[in-house]
């Protein structure tokens, strides 16, 4: 097991993983007590007619930089692969505004192959490399040095399994024409707005029951100071209030430090200092806020009128058309797109791309009264009406 500690060595690894028509990636990092991900380690293999290579990086080494790394990544003639990449390209963005291209995700071609919802690694391995990992060193602190002979196998598994899955689910998209869907898909993971943490847009995460714009406004400006203090500080958006908590403030519109201290939910730290100071500003400038300058909530799907019977009809058809296609009902549509289906909302992605191949046009021919559904056999299919 090689561990690379130097730039050079990177860089001779890079080069000679870019002669290559594919790298597998893998990152371990920590995110317990920071906002941001700590890159704890980087597992890189390739695999060819000439031979194979995998290694550890350690990031954590001093005077080590990822640039030839990054080189790579920028590099479009080897195919970048990874597993459940979102959090592992976050850390590489956040860190050099580098996204990997071409991208490939063995968990999203999994899905359209008929592996399932968010597949895990651990099946595929046993599915398709017909072998078992070592899960001892799952859930370890990846940032002490020096790492054990069982961590660095662990980490190492997640890189040279990933070759025969990648080669193997890539094989099965070119046989059955499907690698253009796969490609739809990586249009979000290679998007930088995923990986943009927008203080304006906070907000939107936070579930309420509330809609009035008032309200809204002051739950606004709370996630805003939340999301620029925590970012600021690299501290977990938790560790300075919950959501519970927000919602909780956004309703009492305290006024003052001894407001704050009547609170059931914030943390006994946030009732004093910077944060209740940025509490009691934020919701101060809540109230201030213009009412035509308030959140709006998109009230598109509440206000729609589901039809409950077309809605049970489509989720068939779903079923009968994943079932066929071999491809996991989710990645296609969710129960909340079907129910804006049924309440004659055309704006879902079901009716896009490669999903209306599969699905989306047959359900508006169904919502439109021009089939039916129908058994045949085992299957369930459409008729013309």
């Amino acid at each position: 097991m090689r561990t690379i500690t130097t730039t050079d060595a990177l860089a001779a690894f890079c080069q000679e993983a870019a002669k290559r028509p594919y790298v597998t990636v893998d990152t371990e990092f920590l995110r317990e007590r920071t906002y941001y991900s700590k890159l704890c380690l980087i597992q890189l293999a390739y695999q060819d007619e000439a031979g194979a290579d995998a290694v550890l990086v350690d990031p954590l080494v001093n005077g080590l930089s990822l640039e030839p790394l990054y080189d790579l990544y920028r590099d479009h003639g080897c195919v970048k692969v990874f597993h459940a990449a979102r959090q592992d390209l976050e850390i590489f963005y956040v860190d050099a505004q580098v996204i990997p291209e071409p991208l490939f995700d063995t968990q999203v071609a999994a899905m359209v192959c008929g592996f399932g919802e968010q597949v895990g690694y651990e099946t595929l391995v046993r599915k398709i490399a017909k072998a078992d990992l070592d899960k001892s060193s799952r859930f370890t602190d990846w940032s002490r040095r020096p790492l054990t002979d069982a961590q660095a196998k662990y980490a190492l598994a997640d890189v040279t399994h990933l070759r025969d899955i990648y080669e193997y689910l890539s094989d099965r998209l070119a046989k059955s024409g499907r690698a253009k869907w796969v490609t739809e898909e990586m249009a979000v993971l290679e998007d930088p707005e995923t990986y943009q943490a927008d203080p304006e847009n906070a907000w939107k995460r936070v579930k309420t029951r509330t809609q009035s714009g008032k309200f809204l406004a002051i739950v606004r400006e709370l996630a805003r100071f939340r999301e620029i203090y925590a970012q600021a500080r690299n501290v977990p958006r938790n560790r300075v209030f919950k959501d519970d908590a927000l919602v909780e403030l956004a309703s009492t519109k305290p006024q003052s430090e001894q407001d704050l201290s009547r609170s059931r939910l914030l943390l006994r730290e946030a009732r004093k200092g910077d944060i209740a100071a940025g509490i009691l500003k934020a919701v101060k400038d809540g109230l201030a806020t213009d009412p035509d300058d308030a959140p709006k909530v998109d009230n598109q799907r509440t206000k729609l009128q589901v039809n409950p019977a077309l809605a049970d009809m489509l989720r068939v058809l779903l079923k009968a058309k994943t079932d066929d296609a071999e491809v996991a009902p989710k990645l296609i549509a969710s129960s909340s797109d079907l129910d804006a289906l049924a309440a004659g909302n055309r704006d879902v992605v079901a009716l896009k791309g490669w999903r209306r191949e599969v699905f989306g046009h047959d359900a508006l021919r169904l919502c439109e009264g021009q089939v039916g559904l129908a058994v045949k056999g085992q299957k369930v299919v459409t008729v013309t009406l």
